[in-house]
């Protein structure tokens, strides 16, 4: 059983509290882990001030980041009282990636939480957005949350890949399910498991196929591989029958619809970027935080010992 010890909460650099806060709270209360939130903030006219006088500059640039200070310590004054760890920091910086990474590194989180960056399809065309980029790169499990209703999540769905083999994942499914099993555990939530079945990863192909597709010895292989697979998995984590979902189609467009459909307040999703086949699994994740309104929770493989 994974067990959170070190949340980091990436806040904006506007001061408000907005629905990661609410949710990195909640699951610090739940799981009595740290809460430590940062906020990077950079006002442009300020560093640009910097050229011409330095000195005043700095002056006016730690007065600013004073008050930034100021409001968050007022925001989680309160809750020290009732038990929970918390601290903030706010950095003069951008939120950039490799700031980011940079902290994350430093802080070595459990569990990274930050809000999601709407960008319409247009601007992503021109332009990644940085919930992107931390889906590919960020080390540590990543929760991206959307306006989320209920800062306790109360249903969590494990949405797991069994297209490819376990061995091929680095245990990528199991990791999924322990970090949903964790969520629900801590917060007295539902836990949902779903497969998107008839979905297969033939040869080297760099797509995956619908396994209807295949010559009809090798699909009904391919189906009762996943159907043992996912049955295993659901045993392994006490998954009661009725909360037990195999489902057909595009894998990314029956998890939004799924989750839409059944209010769940998280989907939790595995996801992994070092060659064809994890560009492949990572896409997923992109697609699904591209349309659907719930909140993602992103979990990453363990490191290979090797």
């Amino acid at each position: 059983m994974l067990k959170l010890k070190r949340i980091l909460l990436i806040a904006p650099s506007e001061m408000t509290r907005t629905p990661a806060f609410d949710r990195a709270q909640a699951l610090a209360t739940a799981s009595g882990a740290l809460l430590h939130i940062v906020a990077f903030d950079y006002v442009t006219p300020l560093a640009l001030a910097g050229v011409f006088d330095h000195d005043a500059m700095a002056q006016a640039r730690e007065g600013y980041l004073q008050v930034h200070r100021h409001w968050l310590e007022q925001q989680i004054r309160f809750l020290r009282r009732t038990g929970l760890q918390m601290t903030s920091e706010v950095v003069w910086a951008k939120p950039s990636l490799s700031q980011v990474l940079d902290y994350v590194n430093d802080f070595h989180p459990d569990l990274v939480v930050k809000d999601v960056e709407h960008v319409s399809a247009l601007e992503r065309t021109f332009h990644r957005p940085l919930d992107w980029l931390l889906l590919r790169d960020c080390p540590a499990c990543l929760h991206l949350v959307t306006n989320a209703k209920r800062p306790k999540p109360l249903k969590v769905l494990a949405a797991v890949d069994l297209s490819h083999l376990e061995e091929l994942t680095f245990g990528l499914n199991e990791r999924v399910v322990e970090m949903a099993s964790t969520w629900a555990r801590a917060c007295e939530a539902q836990l949902h498991l779903l497969n998107v079945s008839n979905w297969a990863v033939v040869g080297d192909t760099a797509l995956s196929v619908p396994t209807h597709s295949l010559e009809s010895s090798l699909s009904e292989a391919v189906n009762d591989a996943q159907a043992e697979a996912f049955d295993e998995l659901a045993e392994r984590h006490g998954i009661e029958k009725k909360r037990q979902h195999v489902l057909s189609g595009m894998p990314h467009k029956v998890i939004s619809q799924f989750a839409r459909q059944h209010a769940f307040d998280v989907v939790v999703l595995g996801t992994v970027y070092r060659d064809r086949l994890d560009r492949m699994l990572g896409s997923t994740a992109e697609s699904v935080l591209n349309r659907t309104s719930c909140s993602l929770m992103i979990v990453k493989p363990l490191p290979r010992s090797d």
